[in-house]
Order: structure tokens, then sequence, then C-alpha cells
């Protein structure tokens, strides 16, 4: 804060120090060390690159190198971030995706946007472009086949309760036709190549269906994730009328527990270890050869430890099947164990503590019949 005056960085740090500047207005990330001075919010590195853009809206400054003059800090006083919240979300719909730090970029960028720019939770019911139950459009979507990424039509329909694409404009039939309480969204621009890539993924025959999607509108393919919610959520309202409006959103879209490459073994434990990819969404298991498959390869229930399941560091001794990592994980469930290899021990304790996670749970009853369903197994 070189230049400013002694009054004026007093004052200053004494907003700076405000419980409620602690975090990051727009992503909840601490210690923000930037702010808006024509907003008047405290905000991080990462949301002050994206402010930049949209300089007609925010002017932002750091507060540790910049010189704020005594007009600027006065205007920060009268405002910090629960003043500027109570105005930019103060009507959020309870099923909007509210992005936090550990988000992609598309995510964060639009929440912003959509607070201070569109200004779209400032008035109560007011119509948008996600809340109409109904959304018709085209995405580009990853061909199963050819990985080749082609336009294709899909309509989201809350009277209908599900999702729908089509490979053809004008086609009476739709290639898919999924029920809305079977979808899953996420976020996946690595993985897909594309900053606004979006994986939707559902159950067919109780076994996980991939499709990979974006829009070159980051507005757009945020829109459609979050019309996918609010379609979600009021279906669930109808299907769960005693559940409270938090325990509905709860079981919104989620992000994956953990993905990544582990090697794995087959059942008789003898066979060579392969590497693949793995996805933990909560109870589900999966592995791919590739990360944009279509279809999973395999998947195993993980269920709780009162059940009999537990997660062991190392393999068992004696071992036989050859490896090429040397981080062994062992899952180990009522019927089987399942051994896995990471590449490094953090790799290693990243995937433990994913498993812990989800056996230290309980299990709830759809958890219990959706075991029953699963003809778990991993083939070679």
């Amino acid at each position: 804060m070189a230049g400013g005056n002694e009054r004026s960085m007093k004052a200053l740090k004494e907003v700076w120090k405000r419980a409620e500047n602690s975090l990051c207005a727009d992503c909840g990330k601490p210690d923000p060390d930037w702010a808006s001075s024509t907003l008047g919010v405290f905000i991080c590195l990462s949301c002050s690159g994206i402010h930049r853009n949209i300089p007609s809206i925010s002017k932002v400054k750091s507060l540790k190198m910049d010189y704020w003059d005594d007009a600027q800090v006065q205007f920060l006083a009268k405002h910090g971030n629960a003043v500027t919240k109570a105005i930019y979300e103060a009507h959020i719909p309870i099923y909007y995706y509210q992005p936090t730090y550990n988000d992609c970029q598309v995510l964060r960028e639009q929440w912003i946007r959509a607070k201070y720019e569109r200004k779209e939770f400032t008035e109560p019911g007011k119509q948008l472009p996600y809340s109409d139950g109904v959304k018709e459009g085209i995405l580009w979507k990853r061909g199963r086949d050819n990985g080749q990424f082609l336009p294709r039509k899909f309509l989201l329909s809350e009277r209908e309760g599900c999702l729908k694409y089509f490979t053809k404009q004008d086609a009476k039939e739709p290639k898919i036709n999924v029920k809305i309480d079977v979808i899953n969204a996420t976020f996946q621009p690595e993985k897909i190549g594309n900053p606004n890539g979006l994986q939707i993924t559902y159950l067919k025959d109780n076994k996980t269906r991939n499709i990979f999607v974006y829009h070159e509108s980051g507005k757009e393919v945020v829109d459609w994730f979050n019309a996918i919610r609010s379609v979600q959520f009021h279906y669930l309202k109808v299907a769960f009328p005693i559940a409270s409006d938090n325990e509905i959103k709860n079981r919104l879209t989620r992000n994956f527990l953990k993905e990544g490459y582990m090697e794995k073994t087959g059942p008789k434990q003898r066979e060579a270890f392969k590497k693949r990819w793995f996805t933990l969404d909560h109870r589900r298991l999966m592995y791919f050869k590739d990360p944009l498959d279509a279809f999973a390869k395999g998947e195993v229930f993980v269920g709780s430890g009162e059940n009999g399941y537990s997660v062991q560091k190392g393999l068992p001794s004696g071992t036989q099947g050859n490896f090429s990592w040397h981080y062994g994980i062992t899952i180990v469930t009522p019927d089987r164990e399942y051994l896995f290899t990471c590449e490094t021990e953090t790799d290693r304790l990243e995937w433990i503590r994913a498993f812990t996670s989800v056996i230290n749970q309980a299990m709830t009853p759809q958890e219990y019949a959706s075991k029953c369903l699963d003809a778990v197994s991993f083939p070679s």
C-alpha cells in the first residue's frame, strides 16, 4: 500500500480485518487481499482477474500494493462483503450452484457476472434463463466412437421430467431420453479439453453412461447446468414432499469425490496390473480405459464400515500380479478384496482419504437398494 497516508492505511486495515471480509465475497477463499473500489467487496486474486474483465462494473485494486484514497476507504467501510451480498445475492434460487474457489473458471466467472453484471439475484421472482422448467438448444457432443464433437439438439423438460438429445435438428425421436432423477452433471474442462466442458452422467440399467458436451458460450453452458439443477429440484420436491429444501439441494448435481489413474488387477489377483482411469462417484467406483469413455468397464459398490467395507494401505502379502506402480491400496468388501496401485504416495493418500470419507458414512435405504441391483465386479 505504498504511497497511502498513514490514516488511510490504518482505516483500510480496520475494514479489511472485519470478520465478514475474511473470505472472498465470490468464491469463499480465505484471506482475500484484493477489493473492488466500485462494488465494495473483498475478493481473492483469482476472482479479481474476473472482475477486471467487467471494468464497467468493477474496479479492482490490491489491498497490499495499491494506493487507496480516503473516499475509497470510506466506500469500503460503508459496504464490505455483508452489505454488498445482501444486495447482489438477495434472491438466489435454492437450486442455483454457487461455486467455490475449487471450482473451474467458467462456473466462477458466470457466477460473478450473474451477480454484478446481469443482476440476476437482486429482485424476487425474476425470470431467469434456467428457471422456466424447459430448455432447448444446441450443445457440441463428443461422439462415442470417433471422438469428434458435433452439434446436437438437447431438450430439457420439467413437465416430462427428462433430458433428451437428437442427432438431427428435425429428428422426431430422440437418441436418448433420460429421466432427470438419474442424471448428474459436472464441469470437466481439463478432461474434455474445453474450458466450457460439461460431463453429463446418467444411469441406464443401473450402469453408468457418460456424455461429454460443451458450448462456445460460458453463459449458455452454465445456464444448462443450472437448468438441470432446477428441473431436478422441482422433480424431487414432488417425489419427496416432506424433505426440506436443503435436503433436496444436497441431492442435486455433485462433483466426483476423486478421479485419476490407478493400476488394477483382476479377481484372481494373479493377473498383471493394468493402468486405468478411475472415478469415485460417492459409492460407485468405476474404471475406464480412457477418461472420455462413454461406458465404464467395471463398477464396484463402496459400502460403509459397519457393513464390512474398509480401505487398507498396501497390498496383501504374496500378491502375484506384476505392477509398475508401488503404492498399493486394498479395498475390502464382504465379497472380495480389490487391489490397486498408485503412481505416487500423494496419489495413494488422496485415494485413501476419498474412500475413507465414503466408508465412514452410514448407508441410506436407497444405497442398500442400489447395492442389491448392482452386479459389481471388476473384470480383468
